[in-house]
């Protein structure tokens, strides 16, 4: 699946480096904080909505606070690699709402997997009903994160 990279100007990024900090920015702010007024940020703002620089707004949750700090990485190899069984894998991943992450791989194994769960036993629920009966898994291989260094997403970096 290719996509079209945008072109960005300075205030491109600028709203995307000040909105990936605070997505709740009023639009106002945003125009200050740029150095443009309110009616072309407003403009520029709905054009990077729309070509989807901009997916969406949400908050950041605290899996640590919500009780949700097992984090696995799953090497996953698969028995078969032609596109209708990619897709049909990751389909089903998609629906397994633990799968926070699912990366198509080029190396030794087809997909990294990044699994969060509140423990060890709800891990190994999940590997034993969800994971392992994904289509076409050959194997997985598990590891455990004992912390969390950095876990940014993009908000530095537009």
């Amino acid at each position: 699946m290719q996509t079209d990279i945008l072109e960005l100007d300075r205030f491109d990024r600028a709203i995307l480096a000040v909105l990936g900090e605070d997505g709740r920015c009023s639009i106002t702010e945003l125009a200050r904080r740029i150095g443009l007024s309110k009616s072309p940020t407003q403009a520029r703002l709905r054009r990077l909505e729309e070509v989807g620089a901009i997916r969406g707004y949400r908050a950041i949750l605290d899996p640590i606070r919500l009780g949700l700090d097992h984090v696995a990485f799953v090497e996953v190899r698969l028995t078969d690699t032609r596109e209708e069984a990619l897709a049909d894998f990751n389909d089903a991943v998609a629906a397994i709402p633990e799968i926070e992450q699912a990366h198509l791989i080029a190396g030794n194994f087809d997909y990294l997997l990044k699994v969060r769960t509140a423990d060890m036993r709800s891990y190994r629920r999940v590997l034993a009903e969800h994971i392992s009966t994904l289509p076409h898994i050959a194997s997985t291989s598990t590891y455990v994160a004992m912390q969390a260094v950095k876990e940014d997403g993009m908000a530095r970096r537009p």
